[in-house]
């Protein structure tokens, strides 16, 4: 499925404010919107400008059975498909420098080196907790990044010749970090190349505007309509959703605002935690490190479930619940003792000391696992809580969308990482702030279930359609663009 964008060009200078968004032809059948512009993806010239400050966008995400979720990007002349990750700050894609021997088999093109503009500085980037970390590693350099239309000249990235993230063996060439400046590992590497230290803070917080993250980066750049972006994820596997994923950029989707937001802080990281230490220019400021907020409780079925007693490590707090909003992350993580909790709960023969230990209990059981924020529940969609156990069993399924993870500790303070089956049943916008004052403007993030009030009813249909076709429906809408041009 080819996903719908916005058309439109902002070309951004390493001065920022020399941006200048463009509109696109009227042949290409484009439908104004409040805020924005519909198109398909095709080429696009444009030529005529529109004024500053009202720039939007939207792109369609693919979905490789729920596991990733995708979208195209450019670098120079490579149009290639990458992975949707709030959890990390990077972008990178394999190169052609890669092997089968280092990168393994590249479903997705990986980006041509013959534009690259090398920095000197390289980096190695790890990815996952102590069961599933993983890295990609290469040269840093400078190209044009080009994302639902917008155009970002001289944007860093990692042109990765090694890697054992498994990324790309479901088809994307990379990651497209979407977090915080302070988790960038290349504009760190890139600022303390030119200044020869990071301590103090001061050039890499004044480098952000030249190096940090790519949508940060837009977002400083004071042409979106609105400084946020959203996230929607759509449903391939048990019960396939009618609406596609989308990733919104300058503006909330339509048919949404701010009133229909719940709103909470993003949780905040000093430099005993792991997060950035002030600058000499704004000697009181605590940074934001990742996409995380403060959570009230977990339930089950309606019932709130204890906290963890699991000690956190390296002296950070260990009774503040929090959890990463994470795209890059296909399953909920929580506390072991917590998840064994709710496992042994919904399949009373679940074994958590058993190696192979698996949560079994029927398709139909409805169960809702959800997380209070801001005082608002947000649930879990039931057909989001299990997976299938086999291609045509349709009576027995799993609950093997939650696992146990690591418990706090310095530079990963956060409870719980909510991944996609938390996003699928919940629109996310964020709002990065002010980037080097974020006293003034604090980041946050709103919250918009999406679950239905029947999704009970609709998971029992689910089931029944299944047992009637053999098996549970499944799509692969990935994104495979590369013979596309913007």
């Amino acid at each position: 499925m080819l996903p719908v964008i916005f058309a439109f060009v902002l070309t951004l200078t390493t001065s920022v404010s020399l941006a200048v968004p463009v509109t696109v032809p009227s042949s290409l059948a484009v439908q104004k919107r409040f805020g924005g512009f519909d198109i398909p993806i095709q080429r696009v010239r444009s030529n005529s400008l529109r004024r500053r400050g009202d720039v939007s966008g939207e792109i369609g995400l693919g979905d490789d059975s729920d596991l990733l979720y995708s979208v195209p990007i450019q670098l120079g002349p490579t149009l290639t498909v990458v992975q949707l990750d709030t959890g990390s700050s990077d972008l990178w894609v394999t190169s052609s420098a890669c092997t089968a021997t280092t990168c393994g088999t590249i479903s997705s093109p990986s980006y041509q080196l013959s534009s690259f503009n090398a920095s000197g500085s390289s980096v190695t980037m790890n990815y996952g907790d102590s069961t599933t970390g993983t890295h990609a590693s290469g040269p840093i350099g400078f190209d044009t990044a080009t994302l639902a239309g917008i155009a970002i000249p001289v944007h860093p990235f990692t042109a990765v010749n090694s890697t054992t993230n498994t990324v790309i063996q479901d088809g994307a060439a990379g990651i497209f970090g979407l977090g915080f400046p302070a988790g960038s590992d290349i504009q760190a590497a890139v600022v303390q190349a030119q200044s020869g230290s990071l301590d103090p803070t001061d050039s890499f917080l004044n480098g952000t505007y030249q190096y940090g993250p790519l949508l940060s980066r837009i977002a400083a750049s004071n042409q979106l309509e609105s400084d946020v972006f959203s996230i929607s994820l759509q449903r391939s596997a048990i019960d396939v959703g009618i609406d596609n994923g989308t990733l919104t950029l300058g503006k909330l989707p339509d048919g949404v605002d701010n009133s229909t937001l719940t709103w909470v802080p993003v949780r905040l990281y000093d430099a005993s935690e792991g997060g950035l230490s002030a600058p000499t220019f704004a000697p009181n400021e605590v940074y934001p490190f990742r996409w995380e907020i403060d959570i009230d409780g977990v339930y089950l079925d309606g019932k709130l479930l204890a906290n963890s007693t699991i000690p956190a490590t390296g002296g950070v707090s260990n009774t503040r619940v929090s959890a990463l909003i994470d795209t890059g992350n296909s399953i909920i993580r929580g506390p072991t003792d917590v998840v064994n909790n709710v496992l042994t709960t919904v399949s009373p023969n679940y074994n958590p000391s058993s190696a192979n230990a698996v949560a079994e209990l029927p398709c139909t059981a409805a169960h809702t696992l959800a997380f209070q924020i801001g005082g608002q529940m947000f649930p879990i969609d039931p057909r989001d809580f299990i997976s299938d156990s086999t291609a045509t069993n349709t009576k027995t399924c799993q609950a093997s969308n939650i696992v146990g993870t690591d418990p706090p500790s310095v530079g990963a303070l956060f409870r719980w990482s909510l991944g996609d089956p938390f996003m699928k049943s919940t629109l996310v916008a964020f709002h990065y702030g002010n980037l080097t004052h974020p006293s003034v403007d604090p980041p946050r993030i709103g919250f918009l279930s999406t679950v239905p009030a029947d999704a009970s009813a609709l998971l029992t249909q689910a089931v029944d359609d299944a047992q009637s076709a053999g098996g549970f429906q499944s799509t692969l809408l990935f994104l495979y663009l590369f013979c596309y041009h913007f």
